[in-house]
């Protein structure tokens, strides 16, 4: 299989949450597996807790993917709060030290969808940047292999603006694990613009912006993703940031390649869309395999069809499938 597009950098594989199609994401055991299956990056979302200490959950709501609500020592942290323009009810992170955080369990975020993975509901601790960027570094060791880290910024303006900045805590956590260079197994993606133009000043980290096929960026610093996928957008995204992180259904105009690869590429940004996932209904129609939604698609073909348009890496909550099509593209097997 010879990309159409060829890609500027060999593809890498992003694991997305960790393994979180077999595992509750964000936790140990899911960025463990996802290296065991091949991952070359496990990907963190980082929240910061009350005492600004900086751990890997989605959301920093974490009803969906803790069992704080079966503490009674925490129901009075039950609160409604605004984030990015959307009203939510429940527990936040940045209500808890990392001490009352250490005494909740991960669970997993879509029991309906996937089942098996309720089995390790209760068994995992929500994991600090610290003990992920140990296990990274631990894991190369053991395997011979460089394992980074993918870390996302999540809601930087609304955290900043209630006294919880986060970017200069990742940065200076990132020095201090010896990663401050283009060459360090590390990119640090976000939604909004001006954080990464921050860290841009402030890191020489590869930067990935992230991009979604309708709205924009929280802190208002474009009109809308769509004005940023334009050529000169591109280019304007090309001043601070590496590569894009664009939605998956980007790369496609129904099932045409959209001019996305290629115009990134001519700006000179890498493309690493997200997220591929397995399940029936997460995959556009013709790669679905019967009707159930749980039910596993041709995930295979979905990955070989983007790296097919020259993408850069992926996100993919299965990092064995995506492995496995990083290793076909690499030996030229379609």
């Amino acid at each position: 299989m010879t990309p159409k597009n060829p890609p500027s950098t060999p593809p890498i594989v992003i694991a997305h949450r960790g393994a979180s199609g077999l595992r509750p994401e964000h936790t140990l055991a899911a960025y463990d597996l996802a290296i065991d299956q091949g991952a070359d990056f496990i990907e963190p979302d980082l929240v910061p807790t009350k005492d600004d200490v900086l751990v890997a959950r989605h959301e920093n709501a974490i009803a969906d993917t803790t069992d704080v609500a079966d503490h009674p020592e925490f129901a009075s942290r039950r609160t409604t709060k605004t984030i990015d323009g959307q009203s939510l009810t429940g527990w936040f992170v940045e209500d808890f030290t990392l001490a009352e955080l250490k005494t909740l369990r991960a669970k997993e975020r879509l029991p309906k969808l996937r089942p098996a993975n309720t089995a390790y509901d209760g068994r995992f601790e929500i994991p600090t940047l610290a003990e992920i960027i140990a296990l990274a570094k631990r894991r190369s060791a053991e395997t011979g292999r460089t394992i980074g880290i993918y870390p996302e910024t999540k809601h930087p303006t609304y955290f900043a603006g209630i006294g919880h900045p986060t970017d200069l805590l990742l940065v200076a956590q990132l020095k201090a694990a010896g990663w401050d260079s283009a060459t360090a197994p590390v990119f640090i993606q976000s939604f909004e613009v001006k954080n990464l133009q921050r860290l841009h000043a402030v890191t020489r980290v590869r930067l990935i912006q992230l991009i979604d096929g309708e709205g924009g960026p929280a802190d208002g610093a474009q009109p809308s993703y769509a004005a940023m996928i334009t050529p000169a957008g591109l280019k304007a995204v090309a001043g601070y940031a590496y590569g894009i992180g664009p939605n998956k259904g980007m790369l496609w105009a129904g099932t045409t390649p959209s001019p996305l690869v290629a115009d990134a590429h001519a700006a000179g940004l890498r493309v690493h869309p997200w997220t591929y996932r397995a399940e029936n209904m997460f995959v556009p129609d013709r790669f679905r395999r019967g009707t159930d939604p749980a039910a596993h698609a041709d995930i295979d073909a979905e990955i070989d069809a983007g790296l097919a348009q020259g993408i850069d890496g992926f996100f993919t909550d299965f990092p064995l499938y995506g492995a496995q099509a990083r290793d076909r593209l690499r030996a030229g097997v379609k």
